[in-house]
């Protein structure tokens, strides 16, 4: 496989805030990565040294390029979208797609069109007399339209209800995913695109603390649901982190086996919030 994001010892501080904290990983060609952390974790400063809107210390490739001393070329071959998404509001759709197909080479207008007459935008209406919903769509729309390599999404559909939220990762795997494309999400509605996911990454405080594949995850990680004496035992293995749920311990482990926990109660794979929080709780703890 082609690594599309390689870094190697990447940090960023501000001042005496070191935001991104000596991270390594590859993103792979083909692959849909989410990028997981809470509020201040390091995610957007991760994000814009990608996209080469800030400088950084270590290696960071993105695409074989610098992104910060070669984003001119890289922007030919990447799309974002950001947790505010900021077009012309005085622009009409239609006068908008023919900017964007005489600036950038790589733009289809009749894609976009095409795409646009799925949804209830008019090519006649300007920005600002389209709902929050439909600018997103226009946006997706947009970058769809466009023959990029590698897609990044800040949370996206924030502020969005639920049914524009799943209309919008329809559409992204519909008409913008191939198995050739790769993208970056971030959102703190995780449950929302955990099952789009093929690979997840854990930020908290700067640094990576999980990197794995989404079929990696049962291997490594496992949730007993137990109470009393089992609950005693089960801590002897040395979970990463315990909470109560309806009078019985959860209990999340880590490289340990299935087999050595049969018998003291309920097993599953924790879902990605829930082994988000163990990971970073249970670190703190």
């Amino acid at each position: 496989m082609t690594s599309l994001v390689s870094a190697r010892n990447v940090s960023k501080n501000f001042g005496d805030v070191r935001a991104v904290d000596n991270v390594s990983f590859e993103i792979e060609k083909g692959r849909i990565t989410g990028l997981i952390g809470p509020n201040g974790a390091g995610k957007t400063t991760l994000l814009k040294a990608v996209l080469g809107l800030t400088d950084c210390q270590g290696s960071l490739s993105v695409l074989g390029l610098d992104p910060f001393r070669q984003r001119k070329e890289l922007m030919q071959n990447i799309c974002f979208i950001a947790d505010v998404a900021v077009l012309p509001k005085w622009i009409r759709v239609r006068q908008l797609l023919e900017f964007l197909s005489d600036i950038h080479p790589r733009f289809s207008k009749s894609r976009a069109e095409e795409l646009l007459a799925n949804t209830k935008i008019s090519s006649k209406a300007k920005v600002r007399e389209l709902s929050k919903g439909m600018v997103t769509q226009l946006h997706l729309s947009i970058i769809t339209a466009i023959d990029a390599k590698l897609l990044v999404l800040d949370e996206p559909t924030i502020g969005l209800d639920i049914i524009f939220r799943k209309e919008f990762y329809g559409n992204l795997l519909n008409d913008y995913f191939d198995g050739e494309r790769t993208i970056i999400i971030t959102t703190h509605q995780v449950e929302e695109i955990e099952n789009l996911l093929t690979d997840v990454m854990f930020i908290n405080d700067g640094r990576i603390v999980l990197d794995a594949s989404m079929e990696a995850l049962p291997e490594q990680y496992v949730e007993l649901l137990a109470s009393g004496e089992n609950a005693d035992r089960a801590r002897q293995m040395k979970p990463i982190f315990e909470r109560d749920v309806f009078g019985k311990k959860v209990l999340t482990f880590e490289g340990v086996s299935r087999d050595k926990l049969h018998g003291l109660g309920e097993l599953r794979t924790p879902d990605i919030a829930d082994l988000f929080v163990a990971k970073v709780k249970g670190a703190a703890a």
